[in-house]
């Protein structure tokens, strides 16, 4: 894996940029079930189709400094997952996007990821506030979601079984 300098780290975690070496992660993460089920198929079936999204969608993103979704590593340099900031354009407001291998969910790293995500929109950004999209099946992610200050908004999102949260920094 990468040796690039972190963008963030916490007690347990650094976040960095994702670069093209991420294929052979980004591939295993974006096929997981929770991914698959509450984030979407994303088509990705190899580490070539990966390499591909990574350079069309997700490398491009940090091209806006801090902006992107961010490679979340252990301090071994194990990829667990991803977490950071997405301008979506169908959606009013920065997203605070995530999703972590399955073998890591329930220990706390998503949630130490999201705060550092948090608190560098605050500081660095100066963003005033943060929304984020998740599917009402999707009670793991909306537990984190409230458990960091998340509330659901009052404009509701037109796909009825999407709701959408916003989070004042």
């Amino acid at each position: 894996m990468s040796m690039q300098q972190p963008i963030l780290s916490t007690s347990r975690l650094t976040l960095r940029n994702l670069n093209e070496k991420d294929a052979g992660f980004i591939n295993r993460l974006y096929n997981t079930d929770g991914f698959l089920q509450f984030i979407g198929d994303k088509n990705i079936r190899s580490p070539i189709d990966a390499a591909v999204y990574l350079r069309s969608t997700l490398l491009p993103m940090h091209n806006v400094p801090l902006m992107g979704l961010l490679a979340v590593q252990l301090k071994n340099h194990e990829p667990i997952g991803v977490c950071g900031l997405i301008d979506r354009d169908n959606l009013d407001g920065i997203d605070l996007g995530f999703g972590f291998f399955p073998e890591y969910h329930g220990q706390g790293y998503a949630k130490e990821a999201a705060m550092a995500v948090l608190e560098m929109a605050k500081d660095s950004l100066a963003l005033t506030e943060v929304v984020a999209i998740t599917l009402e099946t999707n009670k793991r992610c909306l537990k984190l979601l409230k458990h960091l200050g998340f509330q659901k908004a009052k404009a509701a999102h037109p796909e009825p079984e999407v709701m959408l949260l916003k989070l004042k920094l």
